[in-house]
């Protein structure tokens, strides 16, 4: 079923966000004019009546999902319960809602952090449900995969059409920089900007360095979704990434050198890696709908830098 932009009223929960904000964009440029952005203070989307109140108010032909509660490694560690808790209520009040107001479609977002912690690389689809994911990300990943399965379920029995993409970690302009929450790219940009700022001779940074990971521009991620939004209406999840990782110690080295940073890097290894490898195939999502990422991670950097050097304050703002 291709969806009709310029014609559908539009419900992006979590549009207000990092990754909202960018499909906000994309939406716009392809002619959608008709736009809900729900609020949290205004619709509890862990509470069903809540989001039943929004489903009717807003009647939407078209939902994407991107509300969640998320972290990095020391979010994840502090807070399981929770985030197990609010993804899980999120998307299933959200999915159940969208059945019963009869949206034509609805669009879930996943998360690598879904895929086993010892799985193949390239990351294919089909090894999602091959093992446990890696411990510190399980209760958020595993959240998220229950999606999925509710998903599957509705389609097989109601004829639900709901599509379930999985991008890659994200990164760009507008992330979250407080070390409460960040992940890792700004977190490392916020080290090395204020390194440099503070003339520090060396900067700490968690871990080994071995690890490796695959990262997606914003901007590219909110592409995939939109571009699965129109044109992709299959059971199965899709990847979006750019088939591309780098090791966190040469990622490091990266973000010092455009920040300009000259100290030394210090590794504690007492803290988590995280999943020892993340590389996904990218190969279904350019197949069944023409989705290819087109920011480099270089190029992409130097916006995330320059967006935080620029907004050090409206970047630390954002909290668990």
């Amino acid at each position: 079923m291709s969806v009709d932009l310029q014609n559908t009223r539009v419900l992006v929960t979590g549009g207000g966000g990092f990754l909202g904000s960018a499909v906000r964009r994309v939406l716009a440029e392809r002619g959608s004019t008709d736009v809900v952005v729900p609020r949290s203070r205004d619709y509890d989307l862990t509470d069903r009546t809540a989001t039943a109140r929004l489903f009717d108010e807003a009647r939407p032909g078209l939902v994407i999902h991107l509300a969640a509660r998320v972290g990095g490694i020391g979010a994840n560690m502090d807070h399981p319960a929770e985030i197990y808790l609010a993804n899980l209520l999120m998307g299933t009040h959200v999915i159940e809602e969208a059945r019963r107001t009869g949206a034509a479609k609805t669009v879930l977002v996943g998360t690598i952090c879904s895929y086993p912690k010892f799985t193949p690389v390239p990351f294919s689809e089909e090894t999602l449900w091959d093992g446990y994911p890696e411990e510190t990300n399980a209760p958020y990943g595993i959240a998220k995969k229950a999606l999925l399965v509710h998903a599957q379920a509705n389609r097989d029995q109601y004829g639900q059409n709901s599509v379930y993409v999985i991008p890659a970690n994200l990164y760009g302009p507008g992330d979250k920089f407080n070390e409460s929450v960040s992940h890792v790219v700004p977190a490392l940009v916020k080290k090395f900007v204020d390194a440099k700022r503070s003339t520090t001779s060396s900067v700490t940074v968690w871990g080994t360095g071995t690890a490796t990971r695959e990262f997606l521009y914003v901007d590219d991620a909110a592409t995939g979704i939109v571009d699965a939004a129109q044109h992709y209406d299959g059971a199965e999840p899709v990847n979006l990434g750019t088939g591309e990782e780098i090791s966190i110690r040469d990622l490091a080295e990266l973000i010092a050198k455009l920040v300009g940073f000259r100290g030394e890097l210090e590794w504690d290894t007492s803290r988590p890696d995280g999943q020892p490898r993340r590389r996904i195939d990218p190969s279904r999502a350019r197949e069944l709908f023409g989705f290819e990422a087109r920011v480099s991670l270089e190029q992409g950097l130097r916006r995330t830098i320059a967006y935080y050097e620029a907004n050090p304050d409206e970047a630390e703002a954002a909290t668990f």
